[in-house]
């Protein structure tokens, strides 16, 4: 039977969970994940866990933070002015936001949760969400599709 390598277009049903049990993502009661292995998309740690594995194949794995959203970097929290920010809604703590810059690249997207208000201030976090947590999945591969199927896919 045919097993996954570092390139292969997959479908998978995941669950994934924080250390203390909290559940961050579940496929399994919805359309089923589909990507490329090694997809900078993904985060390493899946990838890597899906090579050698057949379709119908189920595990658990520990993804260490580092193969996953990476370290928590204290210098992406960010202290900016009020009135730098235009949101249509009432900044509050805890309000993810998307923010849209302009760099020599072109436009990037950054994730930020507003972490603190003040009158004149907002305090952002532009590390991802899950950075610094190590990540438990739960995973079942569906299938490996062919080349012909990946085409139409992707």
């Amino acid at each position: 039977m045919r097993k996954v390598q570092m390139g292969d277009v997959v479908s998978i049903h995941c669950i994934g969970k924080l250390k203390n049990g909290e559940i961050f993502e579940n496929t399994f009661d919805r359309e089923p994940f589909v990507f490329q292995v090694g997809s900078p998309e993904v985060i390493p740690g899946l990838s890597e866990a899906l090579i050698g594995m057949e379709e119908g194949e189920e595990k658990e794995i520990m993804i260490p933070s580092d193969k996953a959203f990476g370290p928590r970097d204290e210098n992406l929290v960010r202290t900016i002015p009020k009135e730098a920010l235009s949101i249509d809604v009432e900044p509050k703590e805890g309000l993810m936001l998307n923010l849209i810059v302009d760099t020599p690249q072109g436009e990037m997207n950054f994730p930020a949760t507003i972490v603190k208000v003040t009158d004149e201030e907002l305090v952002l976090d532009l590390n991802p969400p899950l950075a610094g947590e190590d990540l438990l999945f739960q995973i079942k591969l569906l299938k490996i599709f062919s080349p012909e199927e990946e085409n139409v896919i992707l």
